[in-house]
């Protein structure tokens, strides 16, 4: 038998820069009139920014700028912030929370009482980790969600909240469910196996027999990965990507999405660095897609600019490969530029938003989803979620053929589901929109008018300006 010795490292040793240095957030709302400004300086650290950016994005803040450098092992980053109606952040409460929550070791610390009055747990409202995780990636088609939620039903399993996404025909979800009749998680491992094979079957019914498995049941953790990103992870495993293409361009890797995501890959060379240029419609939570992919995909960001101008929203992202490489050849940067364009494009939705608002009860997804799929409407993407009593969340439809829904259907689906259903158009500044920048190529192959982000100016000026004025420091 062959030994193979390694260094004993001390668990305690990977916190102790944190431990000497621990973060400083400052909450700043005089500098800007618009925003509050949230800036964050603190020891550097593989993953820090998509932390940073989770954390923000988990109360349903508006990131409209972001200003980030972490080079030498130190990372200082600036968010210009609003809430989701554009206002300043006022609320003493929440103030404290952001100042706590981007310090890991205080957060934990975080009062109850400010959890309430916030009206959110530091563990992000659809993780649970008290909750059995179902986790599925597959072929989507119509009726697959009630097909899965019957089963469900079938075998005594209490679902607690859900969260489904779509894109390029595939779909990936995460439900999280109870035991059904005594309540808690389910941990019976035979149980969970058969409700794992039965959910199989569905999805392999117009599937076809896959080399891994598409379902799996977890039990609770500690430790569990946010449930956005690890949908990000499950439709990126599942090959989700590999669909996104456009036109290559001079110059550099140009590629352009579906929905009008511009993607230019350059090189540094004289800093050592890839650049990264990513222009798509601004929307919510559009930063936390772009840094979660870059995250998982083992890249660093050393410095960004990000900025967001009427509808549309610009990123540059200076970057190299964990291991320190950028990215020399042509298959890495046509890799990098399809993930990009789908960690953006995935979170698209397409159809009429229905918000449901009703009594929670066993069986409620299953119902939901049947009449739905009884009113000829198939679903583009979940979000539900139990509080208390009560279920709240949305559905994105639209007909079968991917037509705009009837509204004589919807009043149907209403008088079935009872409760609160309202019928919601998406907002017009989110919206997707028949887009003529998709053909604003030019002939070098950049994207026309797109704001050149210099290094040496827009960036280290507004971090010179800003970081020596952390005041109000916890």
């Amino acid at each position: 038998m062959e030994f193979i010795y390694q260094p004993y490292i001390d668990p305690e040793f990977e916190s102790l820069i944190e431990r000497i240095y621990p973060p400083r957030v400052c909450i700043d709302n005089d500098a800007c009139e618009d925003c509050t400004l949230v800036k964050v300086d603190s020891a550097n650290k593989h993953g820090i920014l998509l932390e940073m950016v989770q954390v923000l994005t988990d109360l349903d803040l508006v990131i409209s700028k972001s200003y980030i450098s972490s080079d030498g092992g130190w990372f200082m980053d600036v968010f210009h912030v609003t809430d989701q109606l554009g206002n300043k952040l006022t609320d003493e409460s929440l103030l404290l929370y952001i100042q706590q929550a981007l310090c890991p070791s205080r957060r934990e610390k975080i009062s109850r009482e400010i959890q309430t009055h916030v009206g959110r747990e530091v563990i992000p409202r659809d993780v649970s980790t008290e909750h059995t995780a179902l986790e599925m990636a597959g072929i989507d088609r119509p009726g697959l969600m009630s097909e899965m939620s019957a089963v469900l039903l079938e075998l005594g399993c209490n679902v607690t909240s859900a969260v489904a996404w779509t894109h390029n025909t595939r779909a990936a979800c995460i439900i999280y469910v109870e035991d059904g009749f005594k309540g808690g998680p389910i941990t019976d491992p035979i149980r969970l196996a058969h409700v794992e094979d039965l959910l199989e079957n569905v999805v392999e019914a117009h599937d076809g027999k896959r080399e891994r498995r598409s379902v799996r049941l977890t039990g609770p953790t500690p430790s569990q990965t946010h449930t956005e990103r690890r949908l990000h992870q499950l439709m990126h495993a599942d090959g989700d990507y590999e669909r996104c293409c456009g036109c290559d361009g001079v110059g550099g890797e140009h590629k352009m999405g579906c929905d009008g995501t511009h993607v230019t890959i350059e090189s540094c060379k004289e800093k050592g660095y890839s650049v990264v240029y990513v222009r798509s419609r601004d929307r919510p939570k559009l930063l936390f897609d772009t840094v979660c992919a870059l995250t998982d995909l083992q890249y660093v960001v050393f410095h960004a600019v990000v900025a967001s101008k009427g509808s549309m929203a610009d990123q540059e992202y200076f970057i190299r490969q964990k291991d320190g490489c950028t990215l020399d050849t042509e298959s890495e940067r046509h890799r990098l530029t399809q993930c990009l364009i789908a960690a953006i494009e995935r979170r698209v939705s397409h159809g009429m938003r229905l918000e449901i608002c009703t009594q929670n009860r066993m069986g409620l997804l299953s119902d939901i989803t049947r009449v739905l799929r009884e009113n000829g409407l198939s679903i583009s993407r979940v979000e539900l979620e139990t509080r208390v009593d009560t279920a709240v969340g949305s559905f994105y439809v639209k007909d079968v053929s991917g037509h705009d829904v009837n509204p004589n259907i919807v009043e149907a689906v209403k008088r079935e589901i009872g409760g609160s259903v309202l019928a919601v158009r998406k907002s017009p500044k989110w919206a997707p929109q028949a887009s003529s920048s998709r053909t604003s190529q030019n002939t070098k192959g950049g994207i026309e008018d797109r704001p050149k982000f210099s290094l040496g100016s827009l960036l280290w000026s507004q971090l010179e300006r800003l970081s020596g004025n952390f005041g109000h420091i916890i």
